[in-house]
């Protein structure tokens, strides 16, 4: 058992951070948590807020290969590709693509049923007398299929999820318009996933938590990484545009930004932004019942404090340029369809980014032998709902503790 009265610095203070933070925190070290904007600023502000403990099927289904150039090309597709940033995205699109694989897809799917299926009860210790309780609810996550040939085609990933312990109970259009009129005659069948939650405002969520980190003693510094420090017996801590940041152990939390970061600490980490978009129309005439996938647009509507959150699409187009105009466009027009005789005061829109590895897997635990150095990240669409077991995790490995859970598909050792 290792010296549990640590100083450790965590990189990033979106939901993986700042909830490493307070695992951290209660384990009785003493935290600095750095960020350049500070909590819930990108994708744990944007997301769609659901805790989805069924995301247990990759993009990367058999016949990716096949499909990928038609969607680039279909306006009315959910992925889109700024075209100038191709060339860059051919490399990890060629290891991305790959992993379009029966066997990648039955061992992505018990790896991440082992990580998400408690999210609602990891939520909700972590949230425990932080204040931030009242924002997590229990409800199911509901998947909208035009026809049931539409839900026939998805057989495969239905599969995955009951060969995975995820509960479901699949209704037809009618009976799920009785639980929800909001959503009549627009769905020919409804699957019920059972054991999920929602978080009603993320971003308000994540900083109720790091305010309680920060009044229970932590530490939050608003700075840009910009490189490690290192002593002959490993990685000692940050350095940062405002100065040095030392600890005795350093988690990377940087989520689509830890790239660079990540090679200054021996990680070559194939890492890319998946740009996820959001639309929300605020103070809407009638609120959905529950978070609704609307399989045809790959896209997801959540009730939110006040607002109604449409969430989806996937662009690759890096870390530098602005929003595109075409994603937002096409999820104006799937929710145009949806809620015709909706009303609401405006509508918000949003572009963050993703964090995605080339196997859709996240990366979690030490980066070297030396155990001074740890990486959370690459967690794709789900870093709401992995972030606090993550955080637990990683706690406990900086700790001496031995986790319940196989480790070994989310090793950062992979990539080195």
């Amino acid at each position: 058992m290792r010296d549990i009265m640590a100083k450790i610095i965590v990189a990033g203070a979106g939901i993986v951070g700042i909830s490493t933070a307070i695992w951290l925190q209660r384990a009785g070290h003493t935290i600095t948590v750095v960020d350049r904007e500070g909590p819930a600023a990108g994708t744990s502000y944007g997301n769609a807020g659901v805790l989805a403990s069924g995301a247990i099927v990759p993009v990367t289904t058999p016949g990716l290969w096949r499909k990928a150039p038609g969607m680039v090309l279909d306006k009315n597709s959910p992925l889109f590709v700024k075209w100038s940033y191709l060339p860059k995205m051919i490399p990890f699109l060629w290891k991305f693509l790959r992993h379009s694989t029966d066997a990648h897809v039955t061992s992505f799917a018990a790896a991440m049923a082992g990580l998400l299926h408690d999210s609602v009860d990891q939520h909700r210790a972590l949230a425990a007398g932080t204040g931030a309780e009242d924002f997590i609810t229990e409800e199911d996550f509901c998947f909208g299929y035009p026809s049931k040939q539409s839900f026939e085609a998805d057989a495969y990933g239905w599969k995955i999820r009951k060969d995975n312990g995820v509960v479901f109970k699949v209704q037809t259009g009618a009976e799920f318009a009785a639980y929800d009129p909001l959503y009549a005659e627009h769905f020919g069948i409804v699957v019920r996933c059972k054991n999920h939650g929602r978080i009603s405002d993320p971003g308000a969520y994540v900083r109720a938590l790091a305010h309680h980190f920060v009044k229970e003693g932590g530490e939050l510094v608003i700075a840009e990484v910009t490189d490690v420090i290192r002593d002959a017996t490993g990685l000692r801590g940050v350095m940062t545009d405002v100065g040095e940041q030392r600890g005795d152990h350093t988690v990377l939390a940087l989520g689509a930004w830890s790239k660079p970061i990540g090679r200054k600490m021996g990680l070559d980490i194939s890492l890319e932004s998946e740009r996820g978009y959001h639309i929300e129309l605020v103070n809407p005439s009638h609120m959905p019942k529950a978070p609704m996938m609307v399989a045809a647009g790959k896209f997801v509507i959540t009730p939110m404090a006040g607002r109604i959150r449409c969430a989806g699409v996937v662009e690759f187009g890096g870390l530098s340029k602005g929003p595109s105009a075409a994603p937002l466009e096409l999820l104006k027009k799937h929710v145009a369809e949806i809620f015709p005789d909706l009303s609401y005061e405006r509508m918000d829109e949003w572009m963050g980014h993703r964090p995605s590895t080339p196997d859709s897997l996240p990366l979690i635990g030490a980066t070297d032998e030396s155990k001074t150095a740890y990486a959370a990240l690459g967690h794709q669409h789900v870093g709401l709902t992995a972030g606090p077991k993550t955080g637990r995790i990683i706690a406990d490995l900086i700790g001496g503790k031995q986790t319940n859970m196989d480790l070994s598909p989310f090793l950062p050792t992979k990539y080195r």
